[in-house]
């Protein structure tokens, strides 16, 4: 599988990564990417920008050579009514968006309350696509997720760094096994994310395409092959 694009990192500007924007730029473009994303944390993240940060992407220039940047954010889902923490007229600006459960900006609560926030989270036409569903600290009704972001035309990540052993969420493998079993099920498309903190991490999906070929994944079903896939889901190309 040819995997073309990598939409999930961020800079320092997160508060918690490690090298400026034109330095993962420039890894992006030594990697070979087509589109490249940078997703700050939004701001309920501690440490991370104002959203007056968002509101100034617009200085920002989009193509380096051959490579699209994509500039956008990593929203923190707050509530079961899948409020989240950047509001208009900066959310529909971004390019991509992003949509996740954190444990520093919401506490996990019962299995049908988790899988609420993100089913409505879902329904917000601004958020691509939801962020690391295959955190075991939040447990989800999987068939509901998966469905749920079939009807919305939404993005489910399979996260690489969940997979990572070093990493702090839980039951990872086990969760995207179910996940991948379900979205070929319903034949929902899935996005492989590295969630890069680090230049060094841009476009390392290997633990996620380990999955993908263990359980025979289509890949049809996965947008990083091909950026006319990804731009149906995206807020830059999809309006």
């Amino acid at each position: 599988m040819k995997d073309i694009l990598d939409v999930h990192t961020h800079t320092i500007a997160s508060g918690h990564a490690y090298n400026t924007m034109t330095e993962m730029i420039h890894a992006a473009r030594e990697k070979g990417l087509e589109v490249y994303g940078i997703t700050e944390h939004a701001p309920s993240m501690p440490g991370t920008c104002h959203e007056l940060y968002f509101h100034n992407l617009k200085v920002v220039e989009r193509w380096y050579g051959e490579l699209e940047v994509l500039l956008g954010t990593e929203l923190n889902i707050l509530d079961e009514k899948g409020k989240v923490d950047l509001d208009e007229p900066y959310l529909g600006r971004m390019d991509v968006t992003i949509a996740s459960l954190h444990i520093v900006c919401l506490a996990p609560g019962s299995r049908e309350w988790n899988t609420e926030c993100l089913v409505q989270a879902m329904k917000n036409p601004h958020i691509n696509v939801i962020g690391h569903p295959d955190d075991g600290r939040y447990p989800l009704d999987y068939e509901a997720v998966v469905q749920a972001a079939k009807e919305s035309h939404t993005l489910l990540e399979i996260n690489n760094n969940s997979l990572d052993p070093r990493c702090s969420r839980l039951n990872a493998r086990e969760n995207d096994l179910e996940i991948l079993r379900l979205c070929k099920k319903y034949q929902a498309d899935v996005i492989l994310g590295s969630d890069a903190h680090y230049y060094k991490d841009i476009r390392n999906h290997d633990f996620a395409h380990g999955l993908l070929q263990e359980i025979g994944f289509p890949e049809s079903l996965v947008v990083n092959t091909d950026k006319k896939k990804l731009f149906a889901y995206i807020n830059k190309y999809s309006s």
